[in-house]
């Protein structure tokens, strides 16, 4: 089962971050049936993003596989330099790459801790910087930012900490530069997924837990994304859209 395309993107060019497995490879795959040109980043997965480039190819649209370590200083300027110099535009930004750490918050060395702030916070930041040139020529250009569901109403997260605090400073930078870059045409939005079927911590009482008795799809994902890109969507910027199946609602009601 595919998304349908609630997005004409014929003729434009997308950018997803971690796009070569799980979510951002379903993101990616989505935007290309929508008729975009893809360029697929990945860190260390090269064998799976070049398949990801092969089914956007596949698809006929143009995919690139383009490597780099976002959580290292430079890095995301250089990505979209090398995207630039692929695809020769950029319509779409796709800050899906989220490193997710558990476990006890000092188990994390400071390293970590700052690896973690760097690839999910500082490099969709430093991307966006870089790539505005591009997104405020291309008339519709779009940031699009993958959050969590309840991060507009935090509670402490121990085994989660240094992800919570990155998403949480994610949402911020989201609703910031929705009002910066506003004048410039570009809109920036977030989806806020919950629980998802390939979720490495996933409930074996996913019922418990989601009113609607399931966890997302990547096509549920993918449908907020496309409806943000399409005609529909073409109003809404500093929006964050959570695509959880009604997932930590009693939270969200408690906090008022």
């Amino acid at each position: 089962m595919t998304a349908a395309p609630t997005a004409d993107l014929a003729g434009r060019v997308a950018l997803v971050t971690g796009a070569a497995r799980r979510t951002g490879r379903g993101l990616a795959l989505a935007l290309a049936r929508a008729g975009a040109d893809v360029v697929v980043h990945y860190g260390q997965s090269r064998q799976d993003a070049e398949s990801v480039a092969a089914e956007i190819t596949a698809l006929g649209r143009r995919g690139w596989a383009i490597r780099a370590d976002l959580s290292q200083p430079g890095q995301a300027e250089t990505l979209i330099e090398t995207a630039l110099g692929r695809a020769g535009r950029l319509d779409v930004l796709v800050n899906n790459i989220g490193n997710y750490p558990l476990g006890d918050p000092l188990d994390l060395s400071p390293d970590e801790f700052r690896a973690t702030l760097e690839t999910n916070l500082t490099a969709p930041y430093a991307l966006i910087r870089t790539a505005l040139p591009a997104l405020a020529a291309s008339g519709a250009g779009q940031v699009i930012n993958l959050g969590y569901a309840g991060v507009e109403h935090p509670v402490a997260n121990t085994r989660a900490m240094a992800y919570q605090i990155s998403k949480v400073g994610l949402l911020v930078l989201t609703r910031s530069l929705a009002q910066a870059l506003g004048p410039q045409g570009v809109r920036v939005n977030m989806v806020s997924p919950g629980h998802i079927d390939n979720s490495v911590d996933l409930p074996a009482d996913i019922q418990s837990h989601v009113p609607l008795g399931r966890p997302a799809q990547i096509d549920d994902i993918a449908g907020a994304v496309l409806f943000l890109l399409s005609p529909a969507g073409a109003y809404i910027t500093g929006a964050n859209i959570e695509v959880a199946g009604g997932y930590r609602l009693s939270l969200a009601d408690s906090l008022g």
